[in-house]
């Protein structure tokens, strides 16, 4: 069983705690690696698959097949999902979930965002400490693995050890706490006086957070613990800024450790949204450098890689992951959702007879600015003296398809995009290779027939 004992831990962080980083924390020596805070009812829509590919565990939103969590091997007993809940049932059931595939469950009771205190969520669960109670208690009770929570302090150190006490008897092995109050933000100093005040009186291992602007080194992570008497540390920006914070042989160089960081990206299969924020925040202000600016116009994960030389690499990788079927692996169709059809906004979805179809769908990445499938038939078109095509989209919940009608002939994909965009782009692919502009060999070189 996971024991928090004198561990060094990589903190829940918004989008930066996704399996890449986690990966790269443990293999730079964090003892222990925290998920960003995932939302109870997001995960209640997601279905549980494993990646043959990828070899990790997929939990699946059911409304547009985007990943709620993915995990592996690596980690399994090293990561803590941190739950956003403010409901014991709801808690309970995701928990159940992933209690097989996590090492331990933590309760958000520190995050002060708008969204988190609306919801019940975070820092709002502070000034509810008997409802924070009983999540924690029916978690503890019907759970074979550990439950926490990460709370922030209160105004006095009293009032932080009574809420704490309280949540103790619940049963949880260990206790987060970041040093800054509700109101708190991080350019005000850490009560460090407080967390200890807090370690000093309690039976149970006390995790000190909130010291980021103190922790430049490794050896300044033994610092803030003993400054806080705490039985472990949590790094949360310190890390986001350079994961290496973690090694016990001092820190690596900036692009060492965003190359170190692609190339987990690109393994697992990461999102190039996910992964340009999470590259964002180790640059910081060196976007505004000349590499930098090239760096925020990318869009591919092959654009970004090559900023680092790694755009062989990230071919090599996604071409693999394409032969095998990675490409719309997950995909969810109308009839799939669950309930279905639940926010219908198209009336008519079924595709009848008479309409060209193939299920093709659009990876950006594989497609420069200059080779758009839309660009391409439009330039045909003009070429040929055609009338433009003309898009009709349809949706469901999150999922979109689009059907174009070009010289009197319909043109459609049967595979459901998650944007408009892309279902767009999907259906002039369809239209292309009709017309015989691109062949089934270029479709399948490019990874978009869907098997």
């Amino acid at each position: 069983m996971l024991s928090y004992e004198n561990k060094i831990i990589l903190a829940p962080m918004v989008r930066i705690g996704t399996l890449p980083m986690r990966l790269l924390a443990l293999r730079y020596g964090a003892d222990i690696v925290y998920t960003e805070e995932l939302i109870d009812w997001k995960f209640l829509r997601s279905k549980r698959r494993y990646n043959d590919i990828l070899d990790t565990v997929d939990y699946v939103d059911q409304t547009d097949g985007t990943i709620i969590f993915r995990t592996c091997t690596e980690e399994k007993e090293k990561v803590v999902l941190q739950l956003g809940t403010c409901d014991a049932e709801r808690a309970v059931k995701v928990a159940k979930l992933v209690e097989n595939d996590v090492a331990a469950i933590d309760i958000n009771m520190g995050c002060p965002k708008e969204f988190s205190i609306k919801g019940g969520m975070g820092v709002a669960l502070m000034a509810q400490p008997d409802k924070a109670y009983n999540i924690l208690k029916t978690l503890v009770d019907n759970l074979s693995i550990p439950v926490t929570c990460k709370i922030r302090i209160l105004d006095t150190p009293d009032e932080t050890l009574t809420v704490v006490q309280k949540l103790i008897t619940s049963g949880i092995k260990a206790i987060g706490i970041h040093g800054r109050t509700r109101n708190e933000r991080p350019q005000h100093p850490v009560h460090t006086d407080i967390i200890q005040y807090v370690s000093d009186r309690v039976s149970i291992p006390v995790i000190a957070n909130g010291g980021s602007k103190e922790i430049e080194t490794h050896s300044d992570i033994y610092k803030f613990k003993k400054l806080t008497g705490c039985t472990s540390v949590m790094i949360a920006r310190a890390a986001e800024w350079n994961c290496s914070i973690f090694r016990e042989e001092g820190l690596l160089p900036m692009d060492t450790v965003i190359r170190e960081y692609l190339k987990l990206a690109v393994d697992y299969d990461n999102s190039p949204s996910n992964t340009k924020y999470c590259i964002q925040n180790i640059l910081r202000d060196l976007q505004e450098t000349p590499r930098g600016r090239q760096f925020l116009e990318c869009q591919t994960l092959e654009q970004i890689c090559s900023i680092w030389d790694l755009d062989e690499y990230c071919q090599q990788k996604q071409s693999q992951h394409q032969k095998l079927g990675i490409q719309g692996r997950w995909q969810v169709c109308p009839n799939e959702l669950e309930p279905p059809h639940k926010k219908r906004k198209s009336a008519d979805v079924e595709l009848t007879d008479g309409i060209c179809q193939k299920k093709v769908c659009f990876i950006r990445a594989n497609f420069t600015d200059l080779n758009l499938p839309k660009s391409r038939l439009h330039v045909w078109a003009r070429k040929n003296g055609h009338k433009l095509p003309n898009y009709d989209t349809q949706q469901v919940e999150k999922l979109f398809r689009t059907i174009i009608t070009f010289n009197g002939k319909k043109y459609t994909s049967t595979f459901w995009e998650k944007n408009r965009k892309f279902a767009e782009q999907g259906a002039a692919l369809v239209c292309l290779r009709f017309l015989g502009i691109v062949t089934d060999e270029e479709l399948i070189k490019l990874g978009c027939i869907i098997k």
